[in-house]
């Protein structure tokens, strides 16, 4: 078979095992995804548990109840469809800028995965057409707000549905679509929702998972950045690796320290700048990286585990439990767990973008540095990297609003029936503005760390620090004198976002 015949890899969907590298696949790497065979039949056996609730005339919620408040209105089998799809249009209560294309794929794979899981009670062909959609690239238009966490993220998940009913917009081929032409232009048939196919599609956490997962994924790297410019910044510095010996973190055995001692260790292995300055200790900002850096390391992990349980769990109400013939009404769709750990990704990200600005002031303070004003080969006439500094000095102040807790707040809704809510998906989004905040206080750090490396007597760098600052110099050149500084900022803090710097000082240290 030549490359050019062969298929894209796919990724099969169980409700089970999918991953955050999965989901990144999809959503940014646009794999295929294909449905098991095992959960197309766990699909079928649910779908008929509730097919015949819908003809035992008894109230089911959400089959034959309203919603929320309703639910104490029985709604016979003739009214089921217009149940179904009246739940969708009324739901469709989105606000604000869409989210981006990569967010949308996640949502629609996290959603066709946890209906695969069989405890959904949904239509096959439902499923069938949201992964069609995904193969095919028909991505809904879903505005950011409205969640509130529970049940689930009803108003932005329904604009997913709408598009599947042929209502609703959607992006196909760069172009924006009515729902169902966007359907038509890609050969998808729209569908006819009916017993639990709306609820099923709207009821449950897939906005702030996509979201929390993809900024997970975002996190690591980070994270990653962080420890190789601490390490610049040390250099830079003459900063004194005795406060990374591992017996220091030994005796105070959190994971996340030991391991960012360590990596700090490689990364600064063979460097000659370092432990130079005949001082007995650093300041906090370099001699207690391992202890912040690693604290954001574990809290990083934690989150972590909370999205992967939660991407491959079932999060609609009701369940239905196929072996036994029952449908039980519950509080899966509940946000908390994620909000909580939401809100601590924020927590954990602001610290990282804490203390690396406390490292960007003592590289452009000259009292603390001892190198020139702000890192300007001719201070005075040159300004450096003065304002770079206000610029992260803004974005950490920034970052402390935004992590104030959102989970700490409920506003009762539907008539006080839905009287405890998350706020999850607002945590999400607030996690993903510090995110981006972060990168671009990193991106001013390694700036300043590899002007000021070269400001000091020349020496040997690390071998972490030599193929960071390579790569630094390979987009950022050295700052003879003062120009257009956001240009370098926006062009390093972009060169972050994929993973490509940090493969770069991982494979100087396999060497």
């Amino acid at each position: 078979m030549s490359l050019l015949s062969k298929k894209p890899e796919q990724i099969v969907i169980t409700g089970q095992d999918l991953t955050i590298e999965s989901i990144v696949g999809v959503a940014r790497q646009k794999k295929e995804v294909r449905l098991s065979e095992s959960a197309r039949e766990r699909i079928l056996k649910a779908y008929q548990i509730v097919k015949k609730k819908t003809e035992e005339k008894k109230p089911v919620y959400g089959i034959t109840t309203g919603f929320g408040k309703l639910s104490n209105i029985f709604i016979d089998a003739e009214q089921s469809k217009n149940l179904q799809k009246n739940l969708i249009m009324s739901h469709s209560c989105g606000v604000g800028k869409p989210f981006e294309e990569d967010v949308v794929r996640s949502i629609m794979l996290l959603r066709a995965n946890t209906l695969a899981k069989g405890y959904s009670g949904v239509n096959l062909k439902v499923v069938e057409t949201l992964i069609e959609m995904l193969n095919k690239g028909v991505h809904p238009v879903i505005p950011e707000k409205g969640s509130l966490g529970a049940s689930g993220d009803l108003a932005n998940l329904a604009h997913v549905a709408l598009v599947m009913i042929g209502l609703g917009e959607a992006e196909y081929k760069g172009k924006r679509y009515e729902g169902a032409a966007a359907m038509k232009e890609a050969g998808i048939e729209t569908i006819e929702l009916e017993g639990k196919d709306g609820l099923g599609l709207i009821n449950g956490t897939q906005i702030m998972t996509a979201l929390g997962a993809l900024r997970v994924e975002e996190a690591e790297n980070l994270l990653a950045i962080a420890n190789i410019a601490a390490s610049m910044t040390m250099e830079a510095l003459l900063g004194l690796t005795n406060a990374l010996d591992e017996r220091i973190h030994k005796v105070r055995p959190h994971k996340g320290q030991i391991e960012c001692a360590k990596k700090m260790l490689e990364i600064l292995a063979g460097s000659t700048y370092v432990n130079k300055a005949g001082r007995v200790q650093d300041a906090y900002t370099l001699r207690c990286v391992p202890q912040v850096h690693g604290a954001s390391c574990d809290a990083i992990n934690y989150v972590k585990n909370v999205i992967e349980i939660e991407m491959n769990s079932a999060t609609d109400n009701p369940l239905v439990f196929p072996d036994e013939g029952d449908v039980i009404s519950g509080g899966n769709f509940h946000g908390q767990p994620l909000a909580l750990a939401l809100d601590f990704l924020g927590i954990a990200l602001s610290e990282l973008a804490n203390i690396s600005e406390r490292r960007i002031e003592r590289l452009v303070n000259p009292q603390l540095s001892g190198l020139p004003p702000f890192l300007a080969k001719q201070s005075g006439i040159n300004s450096g990297y003065m304002i770079a500094q206000y610029t992260a000095a803004c974005l950490v102040s920034e970052n402390k609003i935004l992590a104030s807790p959102a989970s700490v707040d409920s506003i009762p809704t539907s008539a006080n029936q839905e009287d405890h809510v998350s706020m999850g998906a607002i945590a999400a989004r607030k996690a993903g503005e510090i995110v981006n905040n972060l990168r671009n206080v990193l991106a001013i750090e390694l700036m300043c760390a590899a002007q000021a490396v070269e400001m000091q007597p020349r020496g040997k760098m690390g071998k972490g620090t030599a193929a960071a600052y390579k790569a630094i110099r390979e987009i950022i050149p050295t700052l003879e004198c003062d120009r257009v500084l956001y240009y370098d900022i926006n062009k390093m803090s972009d060169y972050l976002k994929d993973g490509e710097f940090v493969q770069k000082v991982a494979k100087a240290l396999e060497k």
